[in-house]
């Protein structure tokens, strides 16, 4: 725990915006494993958080269809991040093992209070 403690505090990238593809804009995250947070830089409040073993591929299923990709079943989030695209910040911490990536969301997730809590 003291080493994840010691990551979630300084192991992130800095804040980037959210890319719109509507603005032929891209992501600018780690190809493989990872972990990523997303925050409304408006209102200050984080809004999800997820893994991936192609962490570039997950987050593009972020944003609903046609402009994303994946099968990602809940449209609330994807609405919701395309619906606030402008004011939307993400960040990431790239991992070599997926094992520790996914163990290091769990961790994540009871760090903040989140829109999307999934």
């Amino acid at each position: 725990m003291e080493y994840f403690e010691k990551l979630y505090n300084k192991g992130w990238t800095n804040w980037k915006s959210f890319p719109d593809p509507r603005e032929g804009e891209y992501l600018n995250v780690p190809f493989g494993s990872g972990v990523y947070q997303l925050r409304n830089r408006r209102i200050g409040k984080f809004i999800l958080f997820g893994t991936g073993k192609n962490l570039a591929y997950r987050m593009s299923s972020l944003l609903p269809k046609p402009f994303g990709a994946g099968t990602r079943k809940n449209e609330d989030k994807s609405n919701y991040v395309l619906n606030n695209i402008q004011d939307i910040e993400y960040r990431t911490i790239s991992f070599i093992d997926n094992d520790e990536a996914k163990r290091f969301e769990k961790y994540t997730k009871h760090k903040e209070e989140y829109l999307f809590n999934s």
